[in-house]
């Protein structure tokens, strides 16, 4: 084989190196950040991962709030009005949070089936807006009643 050629070969060989790394690292870096969602039905039915973190949704039962003394460990449980998940979680409460709210928490599931939230973020209602669009939408439909053509004046 002459010189130039196994040159080209070497060259080809570490470009192909190259990319399998390249590929293997951005693969293990998706996976290490994926995080799935699941209901506290799916997580009752085993469905959830045990070594790895994910999300779970759902709305938090009627007096099960329970704040440990420390003041920032707060335990409260998660359904779907089908099942309940116990919630751990170590930290400060988004504002929204209450019994009966929606949230969603991420952590990772314990063996003996409580979920250590890392993250816990409050839902609010479907229907809220905020007051300076809710204001500007009143204005404008006013404006669309007094001018029916849309047309500027």
């Amino acid at each position: 084989m002459n010189p130039i050629r196994k040159k080209r070969l070497y060259l080809i060989g570490l470009m192909v190196a190259g990319i399998a790394i390249a590929t293997g690292l951005a693969l293990k870096a998706f996976d290490e950040n994926l995080m799935f969602f699941f209901s506290p039905s799916q997580v009752v039915a085993g469905e959830a991962p045990k070594d790895h973190a994910f999300r779970i949704g759902g709305l938090v039962t009627q007096g099960s709030v329970q704040r440990q003394p420390d003041g920032l460990t707060v335990g409260f449980d998660l359904t779907d009005n089908a099942k309940t998940v116990k919630i751990r979680y170590t930290g400060i409460l988004p504002d929204l949070f209450r019994e009966g709210q929606g949230i969603v928490a991420m952590g990772k599931l314990r063996d003996d089936g409580v979920f250590v939230a890392s993250e816990v973020l409050a839902k609010h209602d479907e229907n809220y807006m905020p007051p300076e669009v809710a204001s500007s939408l009143k204005t404008a439909h006013e404006e669309g009643i007094r001018n029916p053509q849309g047309r500027a004046q």
